[in-house]
């Protein structure tokens, strides 16, 4: 075997003198224990002043949080809350919505959308994506318009917007609510055809995220938020999150318990003020990524960037063909570089969902996608040592299909 491994830890893989290497950090996926270690006294500063207050639950810095939040996104008003998939629940059940109403979702998707969608007896219905920019594809959109639909629910994919001015259009036409999910992109923007520009998540009627710690601005638990520039709406999100109720022990509707504590809200302020920072460093390590395996295209298709999103880059996608996918992952396992597949199934063919309908574009995703680790802390050596094995490998696989 080519690598001399001289001794694994949690942390370090250490390289013998031969293969003329130095001493690398572990890669990961998302590394937050390094990213920690860089905010580590401002968190834990303030972190000591929750504690010493014990205002845990609605403490002030919640409120502050709230309007940084705002600011930061220039979004009217936000409203913290418990998780990413809560944030999607308060959204729907804030446009009192009828039994079997229709929300129409992007298939290739994570599953928290289409869970909370039937919970509420609602009924989801799965639309096609673009094949590159693996986002809700407008067309497919206005083909599963039906009497039925109020609302379309477009997912900002992987750190980019979905098309977020033709829905916008299309919602206007047929007189639909928009829910934007925006729990992989915070912090990207779209650009209309006009010249204006807008953070995602604050397009539509109402937007969305979670600050799952692995998220691009995540917090060291659960969290999530909802945003909008409708005063009522958010009226009546902030009192469905908090029991139904604006008065304390007067309910008003059937709400949930739904609630960003304080130790969460303070991590986060820390990090509002690197995310900025933090998505720079993203597209830096995209970047590293787009050089090196241009030259493997077709083979290898790095992420395509929407020319009307910028990309922060919850996550680097390659296309690589089927066939070569799975023997990718394994020898790069081997060479202890981790891989994801973000989604193995689309929505439509999973069980607890399952349609038959035909989404052909989705369907193939799911059989040719796989992510690279992508975070924050990536070094230089961590990058070239990445992108090195994955050459090599197709170089070989591309060798022995010539030979």
């Amino acid at each position: 075997m080519w690598k001399c491994l001289l001794f694994d830890s949690s942390d370090f893989y250490y390289y013998c003198p031969n293969c003329n290497t130095l001493p690398m950090k572990k890669i990961q996926m998302v590394d937050l224990n390094t990213q920690f270690e860089h905010i580590k006294s401002e968190v834990m500063s303030e972190i000591e002043q929750v504690i010493q207050e014990s205002a845990f639950i609605n403490g002030p810095q919640v409120r502050d949080f709230a309007s940084k939040l705002g600011d930061f996104l220039q979004v009217d008003y936000v409203v913290p809350c418990a998780n990413g998939t809560d944030a999607l629940q308060i959204a729907l059940m804030a446009l009192q919505l009828q039994e079997n109403d229709e929300v129409i979702i992007p298939a290739f998707n994570y599953v928290a959308l289409a869970e909370v969608i039937v919970l509420l007896k609602l009924k989801p219905v799965f639309a096609d994506v673009h094949p590159d920019y693996f986002t809700i594809d407008p067309q497919s959109v206005r083909d599963k318009i039906t009497p039925k639909t109020k609302v379309i629910a477009p997912v900002h994919l992987f750190g980019q917007a979905a098309p977020m001015e033709d829905i916008m259009n299309i919602a206007k036409e047929f007189g639909l609510y928009v829910i934007e999910d925006n729990a992989q992109a915070i912090s990207a923007n779209y650009q209309f055809s006009d010249g204006t520009t807008m953070a995602l998540g604050t397009i539509g009627d109402i937007g969305t995220t979670s600050f799952f710690p692995s998220k691009n601005l995540g917090c060291f638990g659960d969290g999530g938020a909802i945003f909008t520039r409708n005063e009522s709406l958010f009226s009546l999100m902030k009192t469905i999150a908090n029991h139904g109720q604006k008065t304390k022990y007067y309910h008003d509707m059937i709400g949930v318990n739904s609630r960003l504590d304080t130790l969460q809200a303070v991590i986060l302020n820390v990090k509002l003020q690197h995310l900025t920072r933090y998505s720079n460093e993203r597209r830096k390590a995209a970047d590293v990524y787009d050089e090196a395996f241009k030259h493997l295209y077709p083979m290898v298709q790095t992420p395509a960037r929407a020319p009307y999103s910028t990309h922060v880059f919850h996550q680097y996608t390659l296309k690589v063909p089927a066939t070569l996918r799975d023997e990718l992952r394994a020898y790069l396992a081997s060479e202890e570089i981790p891989t994801m597949l973000y989604y193995p199934l689309p929505l439509h063919q999973q069980m607890a969902y399952k349609e038959d309908v035909s989404l052909p574009v989705s369907e193939k995703l799911v059989s040719d996608v796989v992510s690279l680790p992508m975070n924050t802390e990536m070094t230089s050596e961590q990058l070239s040592y990445i992108t090195e094995r994955v050459i090599r490998f197709f170089e070989s696989a591309t060798s022995h299909a010539t030979s």
